[in-house]
């Protein structure tokens, strides 16, 4: 890893002394920032942005230019693997992602392969280099993947759902062919985030946005056990050694010790878990990321700086935390409450950290 000019996610995210708790947003390049809006539109549609790097390094870096942010996420989609795969992506404004072909059988699953992130997904690692060269080491850059069950869903369903029926039917149904299409999906992205690494970047981070749909033996079953596989090898990889690794469930609140244990650097959480109990629960294993509530940026500038202040002071004294919202942010929010947001993290959180 290079000398980075503000290090201070990697250190927190290793549990070290930092001046300040750091701060970064998920989804902090997106469609509340004007500029966003405009390079979209440039790009015709969300896949051509997503496939574009010198577009996708653009968003990527708007947010950076408007805010004192901690550091970088990459602009992409958990998608990309299943796409590369051949299923047909399209984004239909206002309804979300739709492949043209589902993967509900034995027989599906067996004329998958695992995508190649250099020629399949070469789109990808251009935009991390270029992000990279443009950075300039100002700030750690976060590469990601969703993780198997939740890029699984998306792939059973052939949309967003909110039953899960053909993807919680097949726990019951048939598990063991859905246990080939995970396996199958866990070996993708760990090639795909140790491509990224190789590529440039500092953290990963795994993104589990429905493992909260599961019921509390099916998630150790079906998700947490191929995001472990997954932290497990890209941490035996010679190039990510020291690359921390964050794993963040939606609704997984009630796993923490689970997450904890499968050796990722720091787990995220939503707004439905009270971080200072996340933090007792836990101990001192792990860093924890979160987790204000969207909905308070809608709110006044005093109010929001209350509520930062809450959850700094939930989580307490001591390193390890790294804040963020708990889910990605909202497209109706006012960027200048985003500001508001990233001040007052800097400025409260200082007495933590004497």
């Amino acid at each position: 890893m290079t000398k980075l000019k503000n290090d201070r996610l990697i250190r927190a995210l290793q549990r070290k002394p930092v001046d300040m708790t750091p701060v970064w947003i998920m989804r902090q390049a997106g469609r509340y920032l004007p500029e966003y809006r405009k390079t979209r539109e440039q790009a015709g549609n969300f896949i051509k942005l997503c496939q574009t790097p010198d577009l996708a390094c653009e968003v990527t870096l708007q947010p950076l230019r408007r805010f004192p942010l901690d550091a970088a996420i990459l602009f992409s989609d958990i998608l990309t693997i299943p796409d590369a795969m051949g299923l047909g992506l399209s984004v239909i404004e206002k309804q979300g992602p739709r492949f043209e072909k589902v993967i509900r059988t034995k027989s599906d699953v067996e004329k998958l392969g695992i995508p190649d992130p250099e020629s399949d997904l070469r789109y990808v690692m251009d935009a991390v280099r270029l992000i990279k060269q443009e950075l300039d080491d100002k700030v750690p850059l976060i590469g990601f993947a969703g993780s198997p069950w939740t890029v699984g869903t998306y792939m059973i369903e052939g949309a967003s759902s909110k039953e899960f029926s053909y993807a919680k039917g097949m726990i019951y149904q048939d598990p063991d062919t859905l246990h080939r299409l995970l396996e199958l999906l866990a070996n993708s992205i760990t090639e795909y985030l140790k491509a990224q690494i190789d590529a440039g970047v500092d953290v990963v981070m795994v993104f589990d946005s429905w493992g909260g749909a599961l019921s509390g033996s099916a998630y150790t079953e079906f998700s947490l056990q191929y995001m472990e596989k997954i932290v497990c090898e890209v941490k035996q990889a010679s190039n990510a050694k020291d690359i921390p690794v964050i794993l963040f469930t939606k609704g997984g609140g009630m796993w923490l010790d689970q997450i904890a244990d499968t050796g990722c650097n720091a787990v995220g959480l939503d707004w439905g878990v009270d971080i200072g109990y996340a933090r007792r629960q836990i101990g001192d294993r792990v860093a924890l990321q979160g987790n204000l509530d969207t909905a308070v940026l809608y709110s006044n500038p005093e109010r929001i700086r209350e509520e930062v202040g809450n959850v700094l002071q939930s989580y307490g004294h001591g390193d390890g935390h790294v804040f963020n919202l708990g889910h990605g942010i909202h497209p109706e929010i006012n960027p200048e409450h985003v500001a508001v947001l990233v001040d007052a993290v800097h400025e409260l959180s200082k007495e933590y950290h004497q």
